[in-house]
């Protein structure tokens, strides 16, 4: 009873904690607004000044969906991921979906050297055309994987052909960035630093929908994650059908990191560690638990990282990747330590 009033105290410092950095990130940037405009052009209200609208809602406020919605998705992949493995190690990366992602913007942005082709270069479609590549080739992989998982029963087989996989589309992208020009392997380098100021409102809004039914999905599946923790036999014995629940939770974390990837480039750390920081913080290897504390916690670190990435006051942003990985691995390792006697898994 003391700890899940205990665990109720965080949720709200937490959520809270959210809503502050989201609309920190609605205040701050290489132009200081005020709140009054910020507000007044949250609402579309004629004193807001054209600036203040156009600032807040084409740029700022897709920009603080996006890394708040990108980060409950890999946070609550990780989590997922995790569990079925029983990995501490495993993350949205380790299926090779990422990889996948990558595999398909460089197929477009280096067609141009590699097979004479301008996919990228269409500018009707322009960020669209990335955008699509990364979501087809993050699906490629991941039907590959559904594929295997379906013909092999033992889950860590699965993910060892997942990892496999990872680096052999990493071997064709290293292929094709060597035959390519200069331009266009900048291209896609700085793609896969990451960003999350590269969607529209309409594009933020879908990453978030797919951050809400993610959590609900993973809600639902609440009883096998925790029977899951226990071992597949455990998880059999008491009436699970492990492995279609297995598969479909591969499913399901598969199309987050997609989506999550293809808007935003790969984004490092969150998915790995988000998901030790919620189980060392809350003291808890139950999902009903863990599930909205990472949801929380990986919204609040992506908004913070974001915050951090933009620089306030400065005209220049940096690469979110190299954020998330310095703000995080210090973290991860105070964690670690203070908690090197716990058994998480």
């Amino acid at each position: 009873m003391q700890n899940n009033t205990r665990h109720r105290f965080w949720f709200l410092i937490f959520f809270l904690l959210s809503l502050l950095l989201f609309f920190a990130n609605l205040w701050f940037g290489s132009v200081l607004l005020g709140w009054k405009h910020v507000l007044s052009a949250l609402f579309h209200r004629p004193d807001a000044g054209n600036a203040a609208l156009v600032i807040v809602n084409q740029y700022r406020l897709p920009q603080a969906v996006t890394a708040l919605s990108t980060g409950i998705v890999l946070s609550l992949s990780g989590l997922i991921l995790q569990t079925l493995f029983r990995n501490p190690l495993a993350g949205p990366s380790v299926l090779g979906i990422s990889s996948g992602a990558s595999l398909g913007v460089a197929l477009v942005v280096m067609s141009g050297s590699v097979f004479g082709l301008q996919l990228a270069q269409f500018q009707f479609l322009g960020n669209i055309t990335i955008v699509m590549s990364a979501f087809l080739g993050a699906l490629l992989v991941l039907a590959l994987i559904i594929y295997v998982s379906g013909r092999v029963g033992n889950v860590i087989t699965v993910l060892i052909i997942g990892i496999m996989v990872g680096y052999a589309v990493s071997a064709v992208v290293s292929v094709l960035q060597y035959f390519t020009s200069s331009d266009e392997l900048h291209t896609y380098i700085l793609w896969g630093l990451g960003s999350f100021s590269k969607t529209t409102i309409q594009q933020s809004l879908f990453l978030l929908f797919t951050a809400i039914a993610g959590t609900f999905i993973a809600l639902y599946f609440v009883k096998p994650l925790n029977a899951l923790l226990a071992g597949t036999h455990y998880a059999q014995s008491i009436g699970f059908r492990t492995k279609r629940i297995q598969t479909f939770l591969i499913l399901v974390t598969g199309v987050l990191v997609a989506v999550g990837t293809a808007f935003t480039g790969p984004i490092a750390f969150l998915g790995l560690a988000v998901p030790h920081l919620a189980r060392g913080f809350f003291k808890s290897s139950q999902h009903g638990v863990l599930i909205p504390a990472t949801v929380l916690m990986g919204a609040s670190l992506a908004l913070f990282c974001n915050l951090v990435a933009k620089l306030p006051g400065y005209d220049i942003s940096l690469p979110i990747n190299s954020v998330t990985s310095l703000v995080g691995a210090p973290v991860i390792i105070w964690v670690v330590l203070r908690n090197r006697h716990l058994k998480t898994f």
